[in-house]
């Protein structure tokens, strides 16, 4: 008897989408947990998809993923996720010599948000900002780049534009990922030369597979073993997991999620 075809769904935020999820289709069939793919235009028809079972696992954004466990009326469970999601953070980047000693230093000045379904652009910078006493919705002059709804962030669009507004004097700070951050800076990208990183947060998790607790556990934990078995050193899968940003899985785990689940509650994503 063969084994089942699980069904992931994938957001398209980029043409790279398509060969990753090419090499991974053929990696997971070799491993006998055959796999197809769904892409979608944004995760809000990806979460759909999953809830009602048109999905079998879904690759979701942190955000995607507390509005899963909102939604989902049973129990989910996380699978994997790669080595950069576990040790994700935000940080606030301001002009060199423009810096601040504490955020509630920025009440009355520009803060540059990226699109506001992102969690690591907007979501938990406006929740760990208040948490050092600035309430920057009310406190600041919020500028906000709300090119890339639908994607959670992925496209990496709107943080561009928060770097750009700050380095041009159009905002006094701006919220990104550490990531991008880190990428721009190893590429010695000139637009970064005359930022500098004036507060990081704490650290969360950002992506993860999702699964409803009601799929089969055998089934899924084939899927998961093979997903954590996936070598960056087999030269068939290291240019998709280059695509992909991930050197190795790790195991799925819910705890860092939390600040995102009270920061997407209190800021209404959740109603």
């Amino acid at each position: 008897m063969s084994a089942p075809i699980l069904v992931v769904g994938a957001v398209a935020y980029h043409e790279r989408v398509v060969p990753i999820w090419e090499v991974f289709r053929e990696y997971f069939t070799a491993k006998g947990v055959p796999v197809d793919y769904v892409l979608f235009s944004n995760y809000e028809r990806q979460v759909e998809a999953f809830v009602s079972g048109r999905i079998d696992i879904g690759w979701n954004t942190n955000t995607a993923y507390v509005r899963v466990r909102h939604v989902a009326g049973q129990p989910v469970r996380t699978l994997g996720m790669r080595d950069v999601d576990s040790d994700w953070a935000t940080l606030v980047v301001t002009r060199k010599g423009e810096g601040f000693e504490k955020p509630s230093e920025l009440a009355g000045k520009r803060l540059a948000l990226g699109s506001r379904d992102s969690g690591h652009a907007a979501i938990l910078p406006l929740y760990y900002l208040a948490g050092e006493g600035l309430d920057a919705a009310t406190d600041c002059d919020l500028v906000r780049f709300d090119t890339d709804l639908g994607k959670h962030g992925d496209t990496g669009d709107s943080e561009l534009r928060v770097l750009r507004a700050v380095a041009a004097g159009d905002a006094d700070a701006g919220a990104v990922g550490a990531p991008l951050w880190a990428s721009l800076k190893g590429k010695a990208d000139p637009m970064v030369n005359g930022l500098q990183v004036q507060w990081r947060s704490e650290a969360y998790y950002h992506c993860n597979f999702t699964v409803l607790d009601s799929l089969d556990s055998e089934v899924s934990g084939r899927w998961k073993q093979a997903l954590l078995e996936m070598d960056y050193n087999d030269p068939a899968l290291r240019n998709a997991m280059d695509l992909e940003g991930v050197r190795k899985w790790l195991p799925g785990n819910e705890q860092g999620y939390a600040t995102l689940i009270e920061a997407m509650a209190q800021q209404g994503y959740l109603e």
